[in-house]
């Protein structure tokens, strides 16, 4: 599940270092180039809405194989996409098509005992986090040898390999409810309306990933020009500085089983805050640029981590749904990060892109701050 999670989140990233020779193929503007990263968020979005709550109701197996058709037919799309509007409607089907491993997260804390339930989804999203700053490094690298469409055509080969080994290797697992789809879209709506816990920690998640979003999006275009001058290739390795964030989920996950949420929250969210003043004061300089790249992550994965650790101890027989409404927040939020980054970048340069992350990231804090002050009186 760790391995599987890795390579089809890494899909919906590829994007990202290719911008600009996306943008030069079809002679189109950044910010045009830009809604190819955003309307890959808006996709998973819709696909965690709509395919997400399945999980509880079909067996697990068989729509994983199914999903995997739709993600291998999207990329191909891509690769032969003739102009931008149609690469901008395949990066909308690979983002929808590519939620494979929020369905492996809640099934992770399925199997593990109550007390090792952080640390079993840390774990698997570690495999997720890799894979969302690894395929940068990827696509980075082949897209400045090979051109961008190798990117996606390598993307769809290694989607077939997997579906191969899914067949074979992953177990059935049977649905836990066994109403209507359309009770089941409903359940989500009541959940969101019952749970504060949930509602907090999809708030902290969408503000906290418009900041990655807005990030990882516009970092392609201020590496093109003054005082860097340097290529999607070097754009792509900011993934590997990134790394550690990934890595660090695992621990995150533990620490969320020993220590109060409150406080880690508190940490994580001040940690994204200061990455974003980091960029501010030293975000034309390579040191400055990496000193942000690692906070930025791991404030995001701990609080990420966190978040789930949380939702997933409220309702064992709706941990798909409860996925499904914290995951949906939280990539409307990446996407709304990545279209007001995107056109700040265009307006302002990069001291706009500083400020959508500041103002997002004191929000996600703010939020935190003011309900689980009110949460923790309550109890």
């Amino acid at each position: 599940m760790t391995v599987a999670s890795g390579m089809v989140i890494a899909n919906n990233y590829y994007n990202q270092p290719l911008l600009v020779k996306i943008a030069d193929t079809f002679q189109v503007s950044e910010s045009s180039a830009g809604m190819v990263a955003m309307l890959a968020q808006v996709g998973y979005a819709i696909g965690l809405l709509l395919i997400l709550p399945l999980g509880d109701m079909l067996r697990r197996k068989r729509l994983i194989l199914t999903d995997f058709v739709l993600i291998i037919l999207s990329l191909l799309l891509a690769a032969f996409s003739p102009n931008i509007y149609t690469l901008m409607a395949a990066s909308l089907l690979i983002g929808a098509s590519c939620v494979v491993p929020q369905l492996f997260v809640p099934l992770a804390a399925h199997l593990a005992k109550p007390e090792e339930r952080g640390k079993a989804v840390g774990t698997v999203m570690s495999g997720l986090l890799v894979g969302i700053l690894f395929s940068r490094t990827l696509s980075g690298f082949i897209g400045e040898y090979l051109g961008w469409r190798a990117v996606y055509l390598m993307a769809a080969g290694l989607m077939v390999l997997l579906w191969v080994a899914i067949y074979f290797l992953l177990p059935e697992v049977h649905p836990s409810f066994s109403g209507s789809y359309k009770r089941l879209m409903k359940s989500l709506v009541d959940l969101f309306r019952q749970e504060p816990k949930l509602r907090l920690a999809a708030a902290r998640g969408a503000f906290s990933f418009a900041c990655f979003g807005g990030f990882w999006t516009t970092l392609v275009f201020l590496l093109e020009g003054p005082p860097f001058f340097k290529g999607s290739d070097v754009a792509g390795a900011f993934g590997l500085v990134g790394a550690g964030g990934a890595i660090m989920a695992s621990v995150m996950g533990r620490l969320s089983d020993r220590y109060d949420t409150h406080y880690i929250q508190l940490a994580t969210l001040a940690m994204i805050l200061l990455s974003y003043v980091v960029f501010g004061f030293f975000g034309y300089s390579m040191v400055g640029l990496v000193v942000g790249v690692v906070l930025l992550d791991l404030g995001l994965q701990g609080s990420h981590i966190s978040n789930q650790a949380i939702i997933f101890s409220l309702y064992p027989e709706a941990r798909n749904r409860l996925n499904t409404v914290y995951m949906f927040t939280y990539f409307l939020g990446g996407a709304t990060g990545t279209l007001l980054a995107t056109h700040a970048w265009q307006l302002w340069g990069w001291n706009g892109v500083v400020l959508v992350g500041l103002v997002f990231s004191a929000l996600a804090l703010g939020v935190h701050l003011l309900f689980s002050r009110k949460k923790r009186q309550a109890a």
